[in-house]
């Protein structure tokens, strides 16, 4: 032991020898003198290999050193003790699972969580997931198989190979441990069972309240031999797999449906208006899967006016979506009625103060008048309208926002602010600028930035506005701006090249589309405003509509004479129809009414409605207005449309 013979150690100190100096037994020999108790110590002795156990016996006359070789124990006990490890690691990887398993939402959720806390703590390197839906096997994730393989195995019918159908018919567990031992039970593997890259394979059936949804493959790269301590954990692990995907998939089911309503609730395509182009992108959020309350809409009004209109129920979830819808359509009716936005708001805060003391909801409501080239806004808790000049510049108006709808006492507010041609309104949603990492200056400065990017100068078209309409719900939307090349609402498959003659004109913008004349108070206020139809209709090629449009004036300006508060006022607008718009000073609101057959009148507004192809009226800041639509006569010659 000591490396030397007995005559030659004999008398030497034993702690000085250079062997027993490196196996720190002289300290223990200290501890034995001392408590007059046996010491002992685990050492490593130099020259030779393995471990070995010293103790040391006080005795009368000095002290008996027994020296025993423990190598196997200390193997036996380091096995242990990385059994005990892994055992330990197993299950705290097992708790992990557990609650990845209660927070996954989606089928992808779930089979992320087993791949990235089942397959390290058991080696395994693989991992496929197929669920049955409607009689069929469908793959619902996998890990580390190659994509090659993946595709052989989605191409086979379920009973080309016998493995599954073994599980499937069985509900009972199938371990391989190796490719020859898959290849002797399941014959039918041998054609691609190579191309897997795998050694050794735990088939597990899937089964959640005593119903089969499927099954998963863990897989291993080298061949394995599975303890039963493996095996039930991998079945127990199979049970948990099998209730989350159930679960999983019951809430993809109801997720699809909620956006589905959601979509549905949305406009499938922006109306296509003269004067403007408008684009509208809806993104929702890539983080939480709850569909939210968020909507758009563009909606044409009289006078070649359109209204921008953006909103956001607070919350997530089916009731948000539907509350979303009936806001929609209450827009829609209460556009119809020529409302000025803070009246609307007024009305749309009554409706959401009625769905409960729970529901709120933010909303921008914008008319612009293409012809004044004045847009007039109220919001209710809305981030602002950012509005980018032709220069490229943004900039926000800077107005106080009321409280949201349903938290709201009115009166709103509205504002109005010029807008020249050639600019873009941008509506967005909260998602787009605030997020818990973003407070909401931060993000506006930053959505202004990329507008001022996106808008850099470059060849007006025809000196349109363009309004954008963005939505996000998502909390860490990217606030930046995509321009389309083909306006919505455009058909598929037409050719870019010809959306301006659709269009048709591009711009309600100059003189020559838009004609305004004081009339006379009284009779021969009607004899005028016919004199007025018939030059300018002439002077627009569109003498086929000169008799209907001098009955429709001769009626709206015989009214406003005999029931209404003069001087009258006729203006002509010539864009996509004809519009006839006859205004005064009085605020009564005209009705159609049931003539008798012996009255003498009250049958003019019957032959607006007959003649014309919509009527309408809106209030001023001085009175109200008439107007009407007619469309325009088709092109004999197809090439001048």
């Amino acid at each position: 032991m000591l490396g030397a013979s007995a005559q030659e150690v004999l008398g030497t100190v034993l702690w000085d020898h250079p062997v027993v100096r490196d196996t720190g037994m002289a300290a223990c020999h200290g501890r034995a003198v001392t408590t007059h108790a046996p010491a002992g110590v685990d050492t490593r002795w130099p020259g030779r290999a393995g471990w070995y156990h010293a103790r040391l016996d006080p005795v009368p006359d000095g002290l008996v050193i027994h020296i025993a070789d423990i190598t196997e124990r200390r193997a036996e006990e380091a096995e242990q003790s990385a059994a005990q490890r892994t055992a330990a690691e197993r299950v705290m990887r097992m708790g992990e699972l557990t609650s990845a398993l209660a927070e996954a939402l989606t089928v992808q959720d779930v089979v992320k969580a087993v791949a990235d806390r089942v397959l390290p703590p058991f080696g395994a390197t693989g991992l496929i997931c197929q669920v049955i839906e409607n009689g069929r096997l469908r793959m619902v994730g996998s890990a580390g198989y190659p994509e090659e393989f993946l595709e052989i195995v989605q191409k086979l019918m379920v009973s080309d190979m016998s493995a599954i159908v073994q599980v499937l018919s069985s509900r009972s567990p199938t371990f391989l441990s190796t490719p020859q031992e898959y290849a002797e039970q399941h014959p039918d593997a041998a054609d691609y069972l190579y191309r897997s890259g795998m050694k050794a394979w735990a088939f597990l059936p899937l089964i959640a309240s005593d119903q089969q949804i499927g099954y998963c493959v863990v897989s291993f790269s080298q061949p394995r031999h599975f303890s039963e301590e493996d095996r039930s954990l991998l079945i127990a692990l199979s049970g948990l797999v099998a209730q989350a995907l159930e679960r999983a998939r019951l809430y993809d089911a109801e997720h699809t449906r909620a956006q589905e309503l959601q979509r549905g609730l949305l406009p499938r395509a922006l109306p296509v208006v003269p004067a403007v182009a408008a684009e509208a992108r809806y993104l929702p959020a890539t983080e939480g899967v709850q569909v939210g309350g968020d909507w758009y809409d563009l909606i044409p009004l009289s006078g070649e006016r359109i209204a921008l209109v953006i909103g956001d129920v607070m919350g997530h979830g089916l009731s948000e979506a539907a509350t979303m819808g009936r806001l929609r359509t209450a827009v829609h009716t209460l556009a119809d009625l020529e409302l000025p936005p803070d009246e609307l708001l007024t009305h749309l805060n009554d409706l959401v103060g009625d769905l409960g003391d729970d529901f709120y909801a933010t909303c921008l409501y914008t008319v612009y008048d293409p012809v004044t080239n004045r847009c007039a806004f109220a919001s209710a808790g809305h981030p602002p309208l950012a509005i980018v000049h032709p220069d490229g510049t943004a900039h926000f108006p800077h107005v106080d926002a009321d409280p949201p709808l349903g938290a709201a006492s009115p009166p709103f507010e509205t504002h109005e602010v010029q807008v020249p041609e050639g600019s873009h309104l941008v509506l967005y949603t909260d998602g787009l600028v605030e997020s818990s990492a973003v407070d909401i200056d931060e993000g506006m400065a930053r959505l202004a930035q990329a507008l001022t990017r996106a808008a850099a100068p470059r060849p007006s078209r025809s000196g349109r506005v363009r309004p954008h309409l963005r939505t996000h719900h998502a909390a860490r939307a990217r606030p930046a701006v995509r321009r389309r090349h083909q306006r919505a609402g455009a058909g598929a498959g037409r050719d870019p090249r010809r959306r301006r003659a659709a269009d048709r004109p591009d711009a309600v913008d100059g003189p020559e589309r838009v004609v305004s004349w004081a009339l006379p108070d009284g009779p021969i206020a009607a004899a005028e405003a016919r004199h007025h139809v018939t030059e300018q209709l002439s002077t627009w090629h569109l003498d086929e509509l000169t008799m209907t449009t001098e009955l429709l004036v001769s009626e709206l300006v015989g009214n406003v004479v005999r029931h209404a508060k003069g001087p009258p006022r006729l203006r002509l607008l010539y864009g996509r129809t004809l519009i006839c718009e006859v205004s005064d000073g009085s605020l009564t609101t005209p009705r159609i009414r049931r003539a008798a057959e012996t009255d003498e009148g009250g049958r003019g507004l019957q032959l607006v409605a007959a003649l014309s192809d919509r009527w309408g009226m809106r209030f001023l800041a001085t009175g109200k207005c008439i107007w009407t639509e007619q469309a325009l006569p088709s092109p004999a010659d197809p090439a001048t449309a």
